[in-house]
């Protein structure tokens, strides 16, 4: 069982926050949820029964920019009628005398995320089909959704998003680089030099893969997770993104959520690729570079989670973390991506 935080939530003041906002029946308990890298999720529990989700940053100081709880709760928010399956928002709370730093609380949903091949194996061939078509559907919907007409037009600029990201994640790597790794800033100028021709403007979750989503037990999608570092901007960058946690069988050095999807019934990464552009009547040609772009960015945020856990920023978490594989993946990872640039 995970252990219950006192430190990190302040009960009693939560607890009464919460309950001006929904109706409760006793005194709250918060209870970390493992396994997350960056914002801390809590299960809220009125006496035997979920009722809530809480999230807030980690402890510590935080990068620039990082760990943004407005954000996260004005975007699932504001998709809250579209056709992009998200948790109802309960409330934003940003007066840090509650709980130290802003958080926001939503309601449970009851659901599976797959976040490990343990997951993935009990659930048939059937529902890992329909997982991964879902997967798909539910990112062409996010893709076609009217940024104005739910009020998320003036999220951030609609033009210059790979340059806006690579400034920004190379200004992360520098604030929490453990070690010298030229070869991500060396990928960071390739990025520039060979970007393709953007496509139009969309919502772009920014982290869009299996393990941030929760399905039912016939694997169809109920709620997307972890909006953290959404934006607006490429989406081909959020399928190369989702192709980069994908594992198709005959992969080797699986990562992320890639040793579940490996097993038989998911679909392969140009399975995946295919029907995204029948649905959106894309082109997918440049997906390779946004698959480099992908890993690029995810060497750079698993550098700043892997300082967190040597800060031990992260909470007691109930899990087996293994340091040394965390560090060494931010390498692989600049090394994946110099590799689909034909840099090496």
């Amino acid at each position: 069982m995970p252990e219950v935080l006192p430190t990190i939530i302040a009960a009693d003041k939560v607890t009464s926050w919460i309950s001006e906002r929904a109706e409760i029946n006793e005194a709250l308990t918060f209870t970390l949820i493992a396994g997350g890298r960056s914002n801390m999720t809590f299960v809220v529990n009125d006496g035997d029964q979920a009722r809530f989700v809480l999230r807030r940053p980690p402890t510590g100081p935080l990068l620039p920019s990082a760990h943004d709880m407005a954000r996260e709760y004005r975007l699932m928010h504001a998709l809250r009628d579209s056709d992009v399956p998200v948790p109802e928002m309960v409330g934003l709370c940003q007066d840090e005398t509650i709980n130290g730093r802003d958080f926001y609380v939503m309601h449970y949903v009851d659901g599976i995320v797959v976040r490990d091949i343990d997951i993935a194996t009990e659930m048939d061939i059937a529902a890992r089909k329909a997982m991964s078509e879902s997967l798909i559907d539910t990112l062409a919907a996010l893709h076609q959704v009217d940024i104005d007409e739910v009020g998320l037009g003036d999220l951030a600029k609609r033009s210059g998003y790979i340059e806006r990201q690579v400034k920004r994640w190379s200004g992360q790597w520098e604030s929490a680089r453990t070690r010298d790794l030229p070869l991500v800033d060396a990928v960071a100028l390739e990025l520039i030099q060979s970007m393709p021709e953007p496509n139009p403007t969309t919502i772009a979750h920014g982290d869009y893969r299996l393990s941030n989503c929760m399905v039912n037990a016939k694997g169809s999608l109920i709620a997307v997770l972890d909006w953290e570092l959404c934006t607006l901007g490429e989406p081909m960058a959020d399928l190369g993104g989702l192709l980069g946690y994908w594992h198709d069988p005959q992969d080797k050095d699986p990562d992320g959520d890639a040793e579940s999807t490996g097993l038989p019934g998911f679909l392969s990464q140009d399975d995946l690729a295919s029907r995204y552009a029948a649905i959106m009547d894309s082109e997918i040609e440049s997906i390779t570079y946004y698959r480099a772009f992908a890993q690029w960015r995810l060497a750079c945020i698993g550098e700043g989670v892997y300082a967190r856990y040597l800060a031990g920023q992260q909470g007691e978490q109930n899990e087996d973390i293994d340091l040394e594989h965390m560090r060494d993946s931010v390498r692989e990872r600049a090394e994946r991506a110099a590799e689909l640039l034909n840099m090496i």
